[in-house]
């Protein structure tokens, strides 16, 4: 049997809350809003999406070519080998561990930059999105918008397609992220 916590509850309860605080002559005016779909969308999220994306091949470029370098290396000393003294062998081969140990602390250091990176834009652009939601919202007279833990809502109430009008109708020098 599956158990809800409180916090799963808070929407409905919020809800249910605003309604029974509403005068009974009074209609709510009630939002849902996909805020996944928002960022993905957007043009600000579409943006940073493609900016973190060159930022990564760039990246990935760069070691890709260390890599090929590092296996040019490997293909030498294989051709090579049997014209070499073990001392050369055992120091080409000495060169390749280190080359590789340090291919991979670079490729390990490249994705927790990229993370980071990612972690940071994306956290600026959901603040930066949460205030045009509020600024879209009191704006349209909503009393309530709802984004996470709905179950079902029809498509009346969805907001998110009114939003990314809005956000895809603005020039687009407003809608460029934080660049760093």
């Amino acid at each position: 049997m599956r158990s809800f916590s409180i916090k799963s509850l808070l929407p409905a309860i919020a809800v249910i809350g605003m309604l029974q605080a509403a005068p009974a002559h009074a209609e709510a005016k009630i939002g849902v809003l996909n805020f996944g779909r928002l960022i993905e969308e957007s043009p600000q999220g579409k943006a940073l999406f493609e900016s973190l994306g060159n930022e990564a091949n760039a990246k990935r470029r760069d070691l890709t070519n260390a890599a090929t370098a590092l296996q040019g290396k490997r293909d030498k000393l294989n051709k090579d080998r049997a014209t070499m003294s073990p001392d050369q062998i055992n120091r080409v081969e000495k060169e390749l561990r280190d080359g590789e140990r340090d291919l991979a602390r670079r490729q390990a250091e490249a994705q927790d930059e990229l993370n980071d990176r990612r972690n940071e834009e994306v956290g600026k652009l959901q603040n930066e999105l949460l205030n045009e939601v509020r600024s879209y919202a009191k704006a349209q007279n909503y009393d309530l918008v709802i984004t996470e833990g709905v179950i079902y809502a029809t498509q009346a109430m969805d907001i998110t397609p009114g939003l990314l009008q809005v956000l895809q109708a603005r020039p687009a020098g407003a809608a460029k992220p934080a660049t760093r």
